[in-house]
């Protein structure tokens, strides 16, 4: 049965409830890089030396004699197998025996992504510095790096260049338009950052002459040609670990055509059977297999590009060793396998190494878990030992040769086996291969690569095909967790596609296809786009299932998210009200259902400045989880978290941090320190210190939050990136703008690099650092990226959205601190106005908006129409929020300034009292309000005490004329 991603109830699809901090607008950035001790010139590559090695006459006096040259650059061409890369390394290691301040370097050639990683390697090893910038040209950096003569004298060993292409093409950009770290005005060929210079010489290995030609003179070609008999003999002996007497040993490495990789292969082979094997029984197997080794090297010929009659004794090797590691109760039938057995056991030639050898019905019927365990165990061993598979360093993934792939594809088309393979390559992947939810993160990690392979390998059975889809599904949904909106999108496209053809567009893989569609185009910021599909899958379910069906209410839930995410919080209201409804009616108002629904709403009350109703509808969803679930349990916490966010804006703090404290002391205990949920409670924590000005604390959590999903979830991941932006705005707090300033800079290039130049997530980015711009005086570079940022989302959200609105706001803030109080006021009018249209009067962004006014107002001397919106303001909060709001508390200071500009001295110094009483009861006598609103009533009880005195003294002056 293939397995699906469900879109159901507690499926872990539904948009759940906003946990965590979000920072909509936050603008801050990362300290420059260390300066770094740079190793001791060494052997930089991958492999140790071979103990086995065989001179090989005069080869490795060629080599040298070619890249003693200053500036050459030479290449190593012969088939594959023949022993290139074994005389690089054994080069290698002599020119370190010979110099010991020679650095020699090694990178795989064999495509783009490989070779770029192997010069990220090598910049890591002699720590250049500035190439941890995501930005960095790391081509650039490690080639100025070897031009550098004071570094010392270099090899640079290019191991397996089977494609030059990819080195002698000018790069081409992504879908963001830019390529790694190089900017589409320095497209040139990668070819070109392999320097030529005196201090340095450059070793190529690749089985094609037409690759060496691009790369090299034809006179610094060195052929390599197969061993000679005597040197083929003695590396088969060496790797036997014993003398053969007879000549079966030259015979066999005769047949192997003296191929160093088919002479290694074959003393595994026999060296893991002996003593019941020999040289003699493999020679007798080789020559058996005449037909078939006819037969593989013609279709081999074609797709290595060789005549028919070429030497390609590798291929006969593995065809032999194809037939010992292949199982046969899998690849033959039961009947062919049970007359395939009894024809060897009658002939008394059971030559076959099966791997599944001695299998019976009886057999199979009482094969317990610990069997099939150490019968896999003994088919890895095989394979390793044929190096056609090689452990990774974690020793439990496996990697194989792209050629040995390609062989043994070829291989299953001579048997006619490819696709049935195929098929049950994706069934077994679809089986292994679990949902995206964070539990299933290491195994998701350790198979998304299949995942992505398979991508390519569309079966032909419609039943492998639904198999198939599955696989992408699944995968789609690990890499929407993990942010990568790209893959996820192509994926969930791709399945989608398929699905409607041979599902149908109304069956439930295809509508769950489309939802997972949708999410990946939330995640990407394509919204409309989202809302279109999900508006698509509701009314197919309402048709299908009806409109109190689970499924139905968590695709009104999806589309509840985008409302929210488009700001239409009115229309995700109504959706949440219908679904929170039915899930009470149907499921029962202690359901988990219903509570997630409960907890929607209430975030959506939060969006709206309901704080009152959000409160309550958190408050019930926490003790019906404390009830019916327990206090530790993952949803109660995160009920718990909802309502401190809640109390946050509701400006009680010290409730907020007790509750995040409990919730982020809790997840660290049950759930581990490094889990997503803990980093969120720990985010969430951080911004509650912000929030009382406790910037240190902050800052200590903030910083290890980002450390810990740098490492879990890597640099470019949409969380750790908030956690940078987070940073960055407690940076700016504390007045450390330079600080503030790189993190933004390094987050807003990887947002624009990751998810595009418009995206929402980008566009915040850029605010940010115009937020830092300003605080530094830049007011011109602020204005410009705010005017950036407020075009786009018009264009991109419309201008009525929140976001859009925020970014107007920030705009007029600009031209308040540029002085240009007319433009400042035109914004802020228009702001306010939308404000009070969208999200009524009432609204605390519709009252900070008309602060906003109030203070282009003061500044232009307008300070009546100043004095009317503060009164109304600050009324209004008073109301609202209550007396001791943080927000009420600001709304009385900016009205008793206002006050003190129109000479209410009286009127100002009493209400600014007041403020600071409730500022330290509320606030704390440290916290920065508090602070300023102490030093602005000193300063007025200053001017006061310096008038007293002028009178005091003109009273006197005139009491001596008297």
């Amino acid at each position: 049965m293939a397995s699906t991603i469900s879109f159901g109830a507690n499926s872990g699809f539904q948009a759940g409830t906003i946990n965590g901090p979000v920072n909509t607008e936050f603008h801050n950035h990362a300290p420059p890089e260390r300066l770094e001790t740079p190793p001791n010139p060494s052997v930089v590559i991958p492999f140790s030396r071979d103990a086995d090695f065989v001179e090989r006459g005069i080869i490795l006096d060629q080599i040298y004699q070619k890249c003693a040259v200053s500036g050459s650059r030479t290449a190593l061409v012969g088939l594959g197998g023949v022993g290139k890369s074994q005389l690089a390394i054994e080069y290698a290691y002599r020119t370190r025996d010979l110099s010991s301040e020679t650095w020699v370097f090694w990178v795989h050639a064999s495509n783009a992504a490989r070779f770029e990683q192997g010069f990220r390697d090598i910049a890591n090893y002699i720590k250049i510095t500035g190439r941890r910038n995501p930005q960095a040209n790391i081509f650039q950096l490690v080639h100025d790096w070897l031009r550098n003569h004071r570094k010392g004298k270099w090899v640079f060993i290019l191991d397996n260049v089977d494609d030059a292409n990819f080195l002698v093409k000018p790069q081409s950009t992504g879908q963001d338009g830019q390529t790694n770290g190089v900017s589409n005005r320095d497209l040139r060929p990668l070819v070109s950052y392999l320097p030529q210079c005196p201090n340095g010489s450059i070793l190529i290995t690749t089985r094609s002459k037409d690759v060496a030609l691009k790369l090299v003179e034809q006179r610094d070609i060195i052929a390599i040609e197969p061993m000679s008999k005597p040197d083929a003999l003695t590396l088969l002996e060496k790797k036997l670990e014993w003398h053969d007497d007879g000549d079966n040993a030259i015979k066999l490495a005769a047949a192997l055509e003296f191929m160093p990789l088919a002479i290694v292969q074959a003393a595994a082979y026999i060296s893991q059977r002996a003593p019941r094997y020999s040289v003699r029984k493999y020679l007798q197997d080789f020559r058996k297999s005449d037909r078939k080794r006819t037969s593989l090297l013609n279709y081999e010929g074609e797709q290595l590009h060789r005549d028919w009659d070429a030497k390609n004794s590798i291929l006969i090797t593995w065809q032999i060793s194809f037939d010992h590691i292949r199982i046969p109760e899998v690849l033959l039938s039961r009947d062919e396998q049970k007359n395939s057995w009894q024809k060897q056991k009658e002939s008394n030639e059971n030559n076959y190494a099966n791997i599944s050898a001695g299998y019976s019905d009886e057999e199979e019927d009482s094969a317990s878990q610990s069997s099939v365990s150490n019968r896999f165990e003994d088919d890895v061993l095989v394979l390793r030992n044929y190096s056609f598979i090689s452990v990774n360093t974690d020793h439990t993934t496996f990697e194989m040769h792209g050629l040995v792939q390609l062989a043994m594809r070829e291989w299953l088309k001579a048997h006619e086996q490819q696709e049935r393979w195929k098929q049950q390559f994706i069934k077994n992947l679809d089986v292994e291969l679990p949902t995206g939810e964070y539990e299933n993160w290491v195994k998701c990690q350790t198979l998304f690569p299949h995942a992505q392979s398979a991508v390519a390998q569309q079966p032909e059975d419609q039943e492998s095909l639904r198999d198939w889809t599955s696989i992408l599904c699944k995968a789609a949904w690990y890499a929407w967790r993990m942010g990568k909106g790209v893959e996820a999108e192509k994926m969930s496209v791709l399945a989608m596609k398929v699905r409607k053809r041979i599902l149908g567009r109304e069956h439930n893989d295809t509508l769950n296809s489309v939802g997972m569609v949708g999410l990946a185009y939330q995640l990407r910021g394509r919204w409309d786009a989202a809302e279109e599909l999900f508006v698509q899958v509701m009314e197919t379910r309402k048709k299908r299932l009806g409109k109190d069906h689970p499924h139905t209410l968590t695709s009104m839930t999806n589309l509840a998210s985008t409302y929210r995410n488009q700001g239409r919080w009115d229309a995700a209201e109504k959706l949440e009200v219908q679904v929170m409804e039915t899930s009470k009616k149907k499921l029962g108002e202690d359901h988990p259902n219903t509570l997630t629904s409960m907890a929607n709403l209430a975030s959506t009350n939060r969006n709206q400045g309901r704080w009152d109703a959000a409160e309550r509808l958190e408050v019930q969803v926490m003790e019906v989880s404390k009830k019916k679930l327990g206090e530790d349990h993952p949803s109660t916490l995160t009920s718990m978290a909802n309502l401190a966010s809640t109390y946050r804006n509701h400006g009680r703090w010290s409730a907020a941090e007790k509750l995040n404290v409990h919730v982020m002391e809790t997840r660290k205990k049950k759930l581990g320190e490094d889990h997503p949920s803990t980093l969120n409670s720990m985010s969430n924590l951080a911004s509650t210190y912000r929030d009382q000005g406790r910037w240190d604390a902050a800052e200590k959590l903030e910083v290890q939050v980002m450390e810990t999903r740098k490492k879990k979830l890597g640099e470019n991941h949409p969380h750790t990136l908030t956690s940078m932006a987070n940073l960055a705005s407690t940076y700016r707090n504390q007045g450390r703008w330079d600080a503030a300033e790189k993190l933004e800079v390094q987050v807003m290039e990887t947002r624009k690099k990751m998810l595009g130049e418009d995206h929402p997530s980008t566009l915040t980015s850029i605010a940010n650092l115009a937020s830092t711009y300003g605080n530094q005086g830049r007011w011109n570079a602020a204005e410009k990226l705010n005017v950036h940022v407020m075009e786009t989302r018009k264009k991109k959200l419309g201008e009525d959205h929140p976001s859009t609105l925020n970014s107007m706001s920030n705009l007029a803030s600009t031209y308040r601190n540029q002085g240009r109080w007319d433009a400042a006021e035109k914004l802020e009018a228009q702001v306010m106005e939308t404000r009070k249209k969208k999200l009524g009067e009432n609204h605390p962004r519709t009252l900070t908006s008309m602060a906003n006014l109030a203070s282009t107002y003061r500044n232009q001397g307008r300070w009546d129409a100043a004095e009317k919106l503060e009164v109304q303001v600050m009324e209004i909060r008073k109301e609202k929020l209550g007396a001791d709001h943080p927000d009420t508390l600001t709304s009385m200071s900016n009205l008793a300034f206002t006050w003190k500009g129109t000479g209410k001295e009286t009127e100002a110094v009493k209400l600014m009292v007041e403020c600071i009483q409730s500022r330290k009861c509320v606030l704390g006598i440290g916290h920065p309000d508090t602070l300023l609103s102490c030093t602005a009533l000193a300063a007025w009880e200053a001017e006061q005490d310096i008038v007293v005195f002028r009178v005091q003294r003109t009273v006197a002056k005139i009491d001596g004329l008297d």
